[in-house]
Formats: C-alpha cells, sequence, structure tokens
C-alpha cells in the first residue's frame, strides 16, 4: 500500500490547530486553578463536595474517551469520515455548545448543579479534546514538524494559561467587586466565547490523513446489531492493547508525573496563598500570572532543548527546578519572615509594587518570597507540560510498527482517559486530605469572608502542596532514566517502519533492530501485526 503524500504544514497550520489548546488548556487552567477555589469561597461547598465535583465527571469519562477515539478511529470509511472528516465532525458539535463553560461560575446554586453543569462541559472538553489531539500525527511524519506542532500547542496553553490567572486582576480593575463571585462569571463567560472561536479556527487550518489509493477503494460495511454490540468489546481491547507498547508505557509515567504533581499544586496554592501567605483574590492571580508568563519562556526553551537533544534531559532539569520552588515554600512556612504579613498588606493588592525602588511599598524581602519560588515553579512546569506532549506525537509511530496499523484515535483516547482518571484521583485526594486536616469552608450567607484557619488546616495545606508533588515527580525522574525515544531512534524506527509496509521481515542492521525493540517491547520478528 503506497504511502499518499503528505501536504507541508506552514506556520499558519502550527499556530491554527495550536490554538486549540486555548481550550484544551484554558479550560483546566481555569478548573485546576480557580475552581476548587470558587466553590470554596464563594458557594460554601465543603473541600470534601469540591473534590467529588471535579472527580465524579472522569468516571464517566472512563467510558467516553475511549469511545470516543475509538470512533474517531473507526469513521475513517464512512461517509462522514470522507465528506467532513472522522476528527472534525466531533469539533464541529462542539462550537456552538463550549460558551455554557459560564454556567458552572454562578453562584447560589446546590451541589447538583454544580455536578452536571460540570459534568456537560467535560463531555464537551473530551468531544473536543481526543479528535484534536490526533491532527498533528495525522498532518506530518517529520520529527522536527511535529516538534514545532508540539512546540505551538505549548505556547498558545501557557499564554491561555496567564489569561486564566491574570483575568480576575483586570476584571477587578475594570468592574471592582474585590473578591466578588461576579469577576469569575465574568472570566468563564469570556473564555466560553473564545473557546468557540478557537475550535471554528482548527477545523478551518488543519487536514486529516489522506487516503491512499486502496483506502480509497474501501466500502465501508452496513453497521448492524451484532456489530454495535461489540463496539466496547473492541474498544477496550483496542484501549488495553496501547500499554503493550514499552515506550507508550514509559511516556504515560512521564506523562502522569509531571501533570499529577500541577494538578496537586493547582488545587492548594490558592489555599495556600490565602492560609499562610495571607493573600486573596488579587494577590492569588499575580502570582498564578507570573508563574505561567515563566512556565511560557520555559517552553520556549524547551523546545530547542528537545528538538537538539531529547526529551528527558529537559525533563529532569523541570524537575529540579519545581523541587526547588517547593522547598522554598515548605521553608515559607516554616521560618515565617517577619514583616512579611505588614510588607504584603502595604501593597494593597499591587504585589508587582514591592519591585519598584520609588514605591512606598517597596520591599525586597516581600518581593523575593512573593516571586523567586513562583517564578522557578514555572520554569519547571512549562517544559512539563511540554516535554509528554512532544513525546506523544510520535507514539503511533511506535505503535504502527508493532500493529501495522495508524491508531492516533485511541492514542489520544488513552491519554485523555488516563490523565482525567489520574487528575480526578489527585484532586479527590486533595481536597481530602485537606478537608480532614481541618480546613474549614466559607460560610454560605457570606461568601468570600475568609474564615481563620486553625494551624492543622495550614499545616495540611502545606503538605499536601510540597510532599504530594514531590512524590509523583520522583516517580516520573525514575522512569526517564531508561526511556530512548529522541530524534535519532525516531528516524531509525520510521525507517524501519517504510521498510516493514514494504515487505521486509528483518531488520536493517543489528543496531536498528535493537532500538526498533527497544522502543516497542517487541522482539523484530513479531512486529507489522505477527505477533
Amino acid at each position: 500500500m503506497a504511502t499518499p503524500e503528505l501536504r507541508t504544514p506552514t506556520w499558519i497550520n502550527y499556530w491554527g490547530w495550536g490554538s486549540g489548546d486555548m481550550l484544551g488548556a484554558g479550560a483546566q487552567a481555569v478548573i485546576t486553578g480557580w475552581l476548587a477555589y470558587f466553590f470554596i469561597t464563594f458557594c460554601g461547598l465543603s473541600p470534601v463536595e469540591t473534590g467529588l465535583i471535579l472527580g465524579l465527571p472522569r468516571l464517566l469519562e472512563a467510558i467516553t474517551c475511549p469511545l470516543i477515539g475509538y470512533i474517531s478511529d473507526n469513521l475513517r470509511h464512512t461517509w462522514v469520515g470522507r465528506k467532513i472528516g472522522r476528527r472534525k465532525i466531533f469539533l464541529i458539535l462542539t462550537i456552538p455548545l463550549l460558551p455554557s463553560f459560564a454556567l458552572i461560575f454562578v453562584t447560589g446554586q446546590t451541589f447538583a448543579y454544580y455536578l452536571t453543569t460540570f459534568v456537560f462541559f467535560e463531555f464537551l472538553y473530551t468531544m473536543f479534546l481526543i479528535p484534536w489531539e490526533t491532527l498533528a500525527a495525522e498532518m506530518t511524519k517529520d520529527y522536527g514538524k511535529k516538534a514545532k506542532f508540539a512546540g505551538a500547542r505549548m505556547l498558545v496553553a501557557q499564554s491561555s494559561a496567564i489569561l486564566a490567572s491574570y483575568l480576575p486582576t483586570l476584571i477587578i480593575s475594570h468592574f471592582g467587586g474585590k473578591d466578588s463571585p461576579g469577576t469569575f462569571l465574568i472570566m468563564a463567560a469570556i473564555f466560553g466565547v473564545l473557546f468557540s472561536l478557537v475550535v471554528l479556527l482548527v477545523v478551518l487550518l488543519t487536514w486529516e490523513r489522506p487516503y491512499t489509493e486502496a483506502e480509497k477503494l474501501i466500502q465501508p460495511e452496513p453497521m448492524d446489531w451484532k456489530r454495535a454490540a461489540l463496539i466496547p468489546v473492541n474498544m477496550f481491547r483496542d484501549l488495553f492493547s496501547t500499554l503493550r507498547i514499552k515506550a507508550f508505557r514509559q511516556h504515560l509515567s512521564l506523562y502522569l508525573g509531571g501533570y499529577i504533581s500541577q494538578d496537586i499544586f493547582n488545587t492548594a496554592f490558592p489555599l495556600f496563598v490565602a492560609t499562610v501567605m495571607m493573600g486573596a483574590t488579587l494577590v492569588i492571580s499575580q502570582l498564578m500570572t507570573t508563574m505561567y508568563v515563566a512556565q511560557l519562556v520555559s517552553v520556549m526553551i524547551a523546545i530547542n532543548v528537545v528538538i537538539r537533544t531529547g526529551p528527558t534531559a529537559a525533563y529532569r532539569m523541570a524537575i529540579s527546578f519545581v523541587g526547588a520552588a517547593l522547598l522554598l515554600f515548605l521553608t515559607f512556612y516554616l521560618i515565617r519572615p517577619a514583616g512579611f504579613a505588614e510588607g504584603l498588606a502595604a501593597l494593597g493588592g499591587d504585589t508587582f509594587a514591592a519591585f519598584i525602588p520609588t514605591s512606598a511599598a517597596f520591599n525586597p524581602m516581600v518581593a523575593f518570597w512573593l516571586f523567586v519560588p513562583i517564578v522557578l515553579a514555572g520554569l519547571g512546569r512549562g517544559t512539563l507540560n511540554f516535554v509528554p506532549w512532544s513525546v506523544y506525537n510520535y507514539l503511533p509511530d511506535v505503535d504502527e510498527a508493532v500493529t501495522g496499523q495508524r491508531r492516533e484515535g485511541i492514542f489520544a483516547g488513552v491519554m485523555t482517559f488516563v490523565r482525567k482518571i489520574a487528575q480526578s484521583g489527585a484532586i479527590v485526594v486533595t481536597t481530602s486530605l485537606i478537608g480532614l486536616g481541618g480546613y474549614v469552608s466559607a460560610d454560605k450567607a457570606h461568601p468570600g469572608v475568609a474564615v481563620v484557619q486553625t494551624p492543622e488546616a495550614v499545616r495540611a495545606v502545606v503538605l499536601v502542596m510540597v510532599g504530594g508533588p514531590i512524590l509523583v515527580m520522583l516517580w516520573g525522574l525514575v522512569v526517564s532514566w531508561s526511556f530512548r525515544l529522541n530524534a535519532r531512534t525516531h528516524e531509525v524506527l520510521i525507517h524501519e517502519v517504510e521498510r516493514l509496509r514494504a515487505g521486509e521481515t528483518q531488520a536493517e542492521s543489528p543496531e536498528s533492530k535493537a532500538i526498533v525493540e527497544n522502543l516497542t517491547g517487541w522482539k523484530f520478528e513479531r512486529l507489522w501485526g505477527r505477533g
């Protein structure tokens, strides 16, 4: 079967596809950065109720994530797949519904209301994310071009995170309402409209893998009830078959080590600022903005590092930065620097004034503790975000060597499924531990009014925020030492895949055989569907 000639992506395609992470990462930046804080501070929900709302939808996604990936892959030889696109049909369906994001941020509602609106948005998010993630792998096979797609995506992701963190500050400065829930409703409404616009851009500026001449001759089989009944069986068979790929198993460890650490941090950090640093919404917003700006810088550096040296060196360096930041936060809690609370109060909500020598609030000590740890965290987190998604685009190539098939949708489904389940567990455990530590939510009758927490509750917040991320990052760090997928090994893999497609059954050299076997975890003789 001849490989169809691929179109060459240009900068407009890199950024057109990458703009989708305004939804992919932007929504998660709002949800993980603000939603727990919003529910606990303005809606009167307990930490446990908050954890359930953020965690329960992930159980439903155990079905929806692989199902959408499976259906998307199998629409290729249908009328919808050929006329509209097996990936794009899902994107088009989400466009008019995404502004419903704002419904989550309406105060004064019940636990059931918040759970229902969040489940609905998460389903839309999954409908977009899984088909969208496959497109970069379908648009090119070139290692460098795939890295550029990943880089564009991450730059958009970090920009959307900056917007998510700084919008509350802008809204408060223009409309007032310091520590008001209305700030978050306006922010969610703005994001809802942006989500629809960027999905439209993705639809217009991307394409799916072209059909070969042989594929054009394939006639789709009519669906019957027997085949329909087998969809769940086939779906979960394909789902678990991805775990037979060694590089993918290792990749999941790197991915979860980086991302779960951020889920824990994002959930606990606003509470840390409120209880340990004695800041409020404006301070949290400005510190998170600083962190996301540092993440943006980190991604720009990581793009070049990963292309030149591979992903693992960048990953280990990122962990060291985040670890240093967490230890500084722990040090702040232990020593409680004298004069910090008074210096922070003198800033009047403008934390950046601490840097300005001519300002009456100029205070180098306050500036150090506010910004040095959060900048270090941002520099590490940006690279932790970029590395797994730069690697993801090459995993369908490894899988093709084993199966002889292109299964981008299944891999996107598994990635999202594992991510959602892990994120659910991280948020539920984080909020539960904080709740068990004695953290008290705001009174529903007086939303936004600060509650004085016990020393035990504050200690619980600190231990969860510092200890949790360190533990999961260590897991990813250990696995990184045995991960071998990089530009050189990927080039060898692609060459061997083309030889297998042409009918060869033996590797070109002992070295290439060893590389392919290491990446796949399979003996060469069992590749290309022979296992």
